[in-house]
């Protein structure tokens, strides 16, 4: 079976019919038929207008390819199926570093330092930081504000009276939504956990706001004022198409894992790595896959 890295990283089809054939799928759209090697592909992210067949999941499942459903161009996430994948390693990983207070102190350190152009200061405290990361966001709105005329007076908006928000704050939160769906989709592909964030907590996506929070200066934060400062009608569609050519631009599907991973300190699969570990209290882990109570032990 080809590595991870050496397969299509995500595929996504809408308005069409996929169907099992030997150890590919065959997709039909209109007139048109494809064929797809499952194990190609890491991730099939199934849009609007999608039908799958019974025997065509299974033969993904083999091949450890993930299914995922997802709304109209990635803007929404719905649901995704667990292949057989060994993607446990990254959960693992991302498990160690946020139960340990030192370890999570230093990933949320990269992650604001992932927002920076400038280094920040070592002795800065976690406080400090945040005090930073407020500065840089307020000045970026009021950028935002200068460069489109969408007249800015803070972020307000209340998820119980949406209609109370005006349009920039009503747009931003359309954005928001769009970029932790493709967040969510690509973390779920690779096995992180979305709620085991370092700097948000407590919530089932605290790591996808985690992560979203890395990008948004150059992607939802513009899409929102350039929407607004075009309409303020039918705001959801603009601003969703605006999301859509400022994460191609970006090319976030293909960057996020790899930056999540190296904010994280997460290194390249090992080969020829036990099929699984035993937990030990003396060690930190033994070798599975053996009898232990072999005399040679």
């Amino acid at each position: 079976m080809p590595k991870a890295r050496d397969r299509i990283s995500f595929l996504y089809f809408e308005h069409c019919r996929i169907e099992q054939d030997d150890r590919a799928i065959a997709v039909f759209k209109e007139k048109s038929k494809f064929f797809v090697p499952c194990a190609a592909i890491s991730t099939l992210l199934l849009g609007p207008g999608t039908s799958i067949t019974h025997a065509a999941i299974k033969t993904l499942s083999d091949n450890a390819c993930q299914v995922q459903w997802v709304g109209e161009g990635l803007m929404r996430f719905y649901a995704h199926g667990r292949s057989g994948a060994n993607n446990a390693r990254r959960l693992i990983h991302q498990a160690t570093l946020w139960a340990d207070s030192m370890q999570r102190l230093a990933v949320v350190r990269r992650m604001y330092l992932f927002r920076f152009e400038e280094p920040l200061s070592e002795d800065l405290t976690l406080q400090q930081i945040r005090g930073h990361e407020g500065v840089r966001v307020r000045t970026l709105y009021q950028h935002w504000s200068q460069k489109t005329g969408v007249e800015w007076s803070g972020r307000d908006y209340k998820q119980d009276n949406w209609d109370a928000a005006n349009p920039i704050n009503q747009a931003l939160s359309i954005a928001n939504t769009c970029l932790y769906a493709v967040c969510q989709a690509a973390l779920h592909s690779v096995g992180y956990s979305p709620a085991l964030g370092f700097i948000h907590t407590g919530k089932p996506l605290s790591f996808v706001y985690d992560v979203a929070d890395l990008y948004k200066a150059e992607t939802t934060i513009p899409a929102a004022f350039e929407a607004v400062a075009e309409t303020y009608f039918d705001l959801d569609t603009l601003v969703r198409r605006k999301c859509r050519e400022r994460f191609s631009d970006y090319r976030l599907m293909n960057r996020l894992v790899q930056d999540v991973d190296r904010v994280l300190g997460f290194g390249e699969e090992e080969d020829n790595e036990p099929i699984a570990f035993l937990w030990d209290d003396v060690l930190e882990w033994v070798e599975g896959g053996k009898n232990w109570g072999e005399e040679d032990n």
